[in-house]
């Protein structure tokens, strides 16, 4: 099945598509099975990590769906402990070998864990992993601008992607705003909201669903795409894996993207990166 989400070309030249496949809290088990059926279902954007515990099952998953590896854009991130410019060609080695891949299409910091204040190190290893060709593109997670500031200020490289939590509670304007400025794409972590999934039940977002004729998970997910953002909905489900990816046949109205956005709980919301890293 050829998948029929579209790209968005990234500094470096990589072509990453527009929805992915979060995997957080899956198992080994669960992601073998669930990659599997979801690359079947057309996506081919898989996000993981070191953290997850993840990697083995969700290469096998990879592998399982018979789609050959250069048509399947693999995300993972590294810990704290790999913070160090000689320090990332090992953490890019660690998960290519769980995952069971040559190279990484996307290897981002997971936090920048600022009291450790060694970011700026790996984001010099990761540099130099993407001039090796280990990795296609190079990111942070959970960065805010003033990280990114310093990583591109004593560098001179800057960020493919900032994946960071995003979805119509946490607006993120702001990081969302330097992103755009500096040519950094946007990814959203938990852009349904989170566990809870209070967003689904809005009524700013249940309205405009219904009035369409769509899901209000496939409403928050447009709502992102329209910002030019970059979705990794989890789901295990079969029906909800279809339907998170199925968000390209329709557009919202400028005054629903108002609607959603003026749900904005603001920057609070948000897990502070200063605070909180591993």
């Amino acid at each position: 099945m050829t998948s029929h989400v579209s790209t968005v070309e990234l500094r470096h030249g990589a072509k990453m598509p527009r929805v992915g496949l979060g995997t957080w809290p899956m198992s080994d088990r669960e992601a073998e099975t669930v990659i599997a059926q979801a690359i079947g279902l057309g996506y081919r954007l898989i996000d993981t990590a070191e953290n997850y515990g993840n990697e083995a099952g969700v290469g096998r998953g990879i592998r399982a769906s018979g789609v050959s590896r250069e048509d399947v854009f693999v995300t993972t991130k590294f810990n704290r402990r790999w913070h160090g410019a000689n320090l990332v060609a090992e953490a890019v080695s660690r998960s290519c070998d769980r995952l069971g891949v040559d190279y990484l299409d996307l290897m981002l910091i997971h936090w920048p864990n600022p009291a450790q204040d060694r970011y700026v190190e790996a984001w010099e290893g990761l540099a130099a992993m993407l001039k090796e060709g280990r990795v296609k593109a190079i990111g942070t997670s959970n960065f805010k601008p003033a990280h990114l500031d310093r990583v591109i200020a004593e560098t001179g490289v800057v960020p493919d992607v900032n994946q960071i939590e995003l979805n119509p509670l946490v607006t993120r304007e702001a990081a969302r705003s330097y992103h755009e400025k500096h040519g950094i794409v946007t990814e959203s972590w938990a852009p349904l909201g989170g566990g809870g999934n209070s967003v689904l039940r809005e009524p700013a977002v249940r309205d405009i669903a219904a009035r369409i004729g769509i899901t209000p998970g496939q409403v928050v997910l447009r709502w992102h795409l329209e910002l030019g953002a970059v979705p990794i909905p989890k789901s295990s489900n079969r029906d909800r894996l279809a339907d998170n990816l199925d968000v390209f046949g329709f557009e919202l109205e400028p005054a629903d993207i108002e609607a959603i956005s003026a749900l904005d709980q603001g920057e609070a919301m948000a897990a502070d990166s200063d605070a909180f890293g591993h």
